[in-house]
């Protein structure tokens, strides 16, 4: 399960942006943005600002205002490569979630793209965000960990905690960052890419692709929402231990796709859909900070085992164990406050 990573903070480290790598070869270069802009140029949202062609007009049809919302994202995505292969901070976080956003139009707009057109390019956005996740979750979690460790009082950390974590990461996210750059490298990323370029390139061959987007993007934003939702009741009923963690990691997908099907609705919706993309945000929110708290757990107990059977004490893991256990109690809590906020009707009124 992966950890989480809604926030799209940046900031800039000050370095000239590298130069292009080579592009293998059959990759697409429509998708591909002219230069390099590192990640941590990007704006707060953690999106670079909008090319030509990707910002389509209120009066828009459904087509027109999906593939825009695709070819946006696609250009994103490619244009992050450079800075993912460089190791800019954030570049891989950003880059996922681009992965993210594609696949949640794509699977939320079925009657404009339609589901089997674009099966094929759905799994491969899977395999993409398999590696990126890789390489990411080692380092969330890592830092979620040092930073559970940093107030706590030294004659609580017995042994040579900080460095069995950083032992246990540091080698993991080595691996996972090879791994990412032979895929990024692979005759399939670019194979993807042209896939996805053709695709965003358009004509949409939905049977409402050429209505107006007013009338149809609404409701795959109420399908997305309405899973959410059904997770969450679903969530609440479920006993506590692993399959409410389970529950409530399944809730966050589904908000999370709802809230980015909402954003690809905004710019023909306006600002009603751009306040429920926001509350759905913050639903996201707490519940990755509950997942983050449920891998923490986990992993407290694996370097505690190792310690254990390398000849050390291993209290401070089951310490960490426990602060974590109580800390995902009270994000359940909060979690059902925000969610009850965020599905008050006066959020889903334009969702007809």
């Amino acid at each position: 399960m992966a950890a989480n990573t809604t926030d799209t903070q940046t900031r800039s480290n000050g370095h000239p942006a590298p130069p292009a790598p080579q592009r293998p070869v059959g990759a697409p270069t429509s998708v591909t943005a002219p230069g390099h802009v590192p990640a941590s140029a990007a704006p707060a949202d953690g999106r670079p600002a909008a090319p030509a062609g990707t910002q389509p007009r209120r009066s828009a049809t459904a087509g027109e205002a999906v593939l825009a919302y695709l070819r946006f994202q696609a250009r994103t995505l490619a244009s992050l490569e450079p800075s993912v292969r460089a190791d800019e901070f954030d570049a891989v976080h950003q880059m996922r979630v681009a992965t993210r956003r594609l696949r949640a139009a794509l699977r939320s707009f079925g009657d404009v793209i339609p589901r089997p057109a674009t099966g094929h390019l759905y799994g491969e956005l899977q395999w993409l965000g398999r590696a990126l996740g890789a390489a990411r979750d080692g380092e969330v979690l890592a830092g979620h960990l040092r930073d559970s460790l940093r107030p706590t009082p030294p004659e609580l950390l017995i042994g040579p905690v900080q460095a069995r974590v950083q032992g246990h990461y540091a080698p993991r996210r080595a691996a996972a960052r090879t791994d990412l750059l032979e895929v990024l490298d692979s005759p399939r990323y670019a194979a993807l890419l042209a896939e996805l370029d053709r695709v965003a390139t358009g004509p949409a061959p939905g049977p409402r692709a050429g209505e107006p987007a007013r009338d149809v993007l609404p409701a795959g934003v109420r399908r997305a929402f309405r899973q959410a939702q059904r997770r969450m009741r679903r969530a609440k009923h479920t006993r506590p231990g692993e399959a409410r963690d389970v529950a409530l990691h399944q809730a966050r997908k589904s908000a999370r796709r709802a809230r980015y099907a909402a954003e690809a609705a905004t710019p023909v919706i306006g600002k009603q859909a751009r306040r429920f993309a926001r509350q759905l945000k913050k639903v996201q929110s707490v519940l990755g900070d509950h997942q983050d708290s449920v891998l923490a757990r986990q992993a407290a107990r694996d370097l505690g085992i190792s310690a254990h059977l390398a000849g050390e004490n291993a209290f401070s893991y089951g310490l960490l164990h426990e602060r974590e256990s109580h800390r995902a109690e009270r994000l359940q809590a909060r979690a059902r406050r925000v969610w009850r906020h965020a599905a008050r009707p006066r959020y889903r009124r334009w969702m007809k």
